[in-house]
């Protein structure tokens, strides 16, 4: 087995086994993951994880995708966390939460509004913003699937989840990468029904 030093591969192929994938695929996605290394440049980083989306996106059904990559999630500790439990220990109504939520900057990025057709919308920026850098993956410079961009999702779903008290699922709404830094990173969130 491959070993991954870089912790963004390593935390993709530890996801996809976890997901249950079959070895032969998970082998063919990380192909030549173990020759990125922490000190790789970031533009050989940003190359490699669009070979591995592309990769993903033609090897794998999309809802496991979308699993494998928010388990990527990082940043689900810490201030961040704790951010969130107050939201969810002050209670109230969704509308409410949501609006706490939107107060939270550090947690949830430029906005959080919850939309008349009950989804909830998260911006790491203004839609109106002219050049949008992906900070995971900044030296990025052609597009990359919004397959990765469920990292993030999974990371801001998380904390969401736990500020409203209530299980959500994602969808990529716009993204840095797979739009060229022409649109800002946003996430649709739905509340799941039990």
């Amino acid at each position: 087995m491959a070993v991954y030093e870089y912790g963004r591969i390593a935390r993709l192929d530890e996801s996809l086994r976890k997901a249950n994938v079959d070895p032969r695929v998970i082998d063919a996605i990380m192909q030549d993951g173990e020759t990125i290394r922490p000190g790789s440049t970031t533009a050989r980083k940003a190359d490699w994880m669009r070979a591995a989306m592309e990769r993903m996106d033609q090897l794998l059904e999309e809802d496991v995708r979308r699993k494998v990559r928010q388990d990527c999630a990082c940043c689900l500790g810490g201030k961040r966390l704790e951010l969130s439990k107050a939201i969810a220990r002050r209670g109230g109504s969704l509308s409410e939460r949501v609006r706490a939520a939107n107060e939270t900057k550090f947690v949830f990025g430029h906005s959080v509004t919850l939309e008349e057709d009950g989804r909830i919308l998260v911006r790491f920026a203004p839609d109106e913003t002219a050049d949008n850098r992906c900070v995971c993956l900044p030296a990025a410079c052609e597009p990359i699937s919004a397959t990765y961009c469920y990292c993030c999702g999974g990371h801001v779903r998380r904390h969401l989840s736990i500020a409203l008290s209530r299980e959500l699922d994602v969808e990529v709404r716009s993204s840095s990468l797979s739009s060229g830094k022409k649109k800002p990173c946003s996430f649709w969130f739905t509340v799941r029904e039990n």
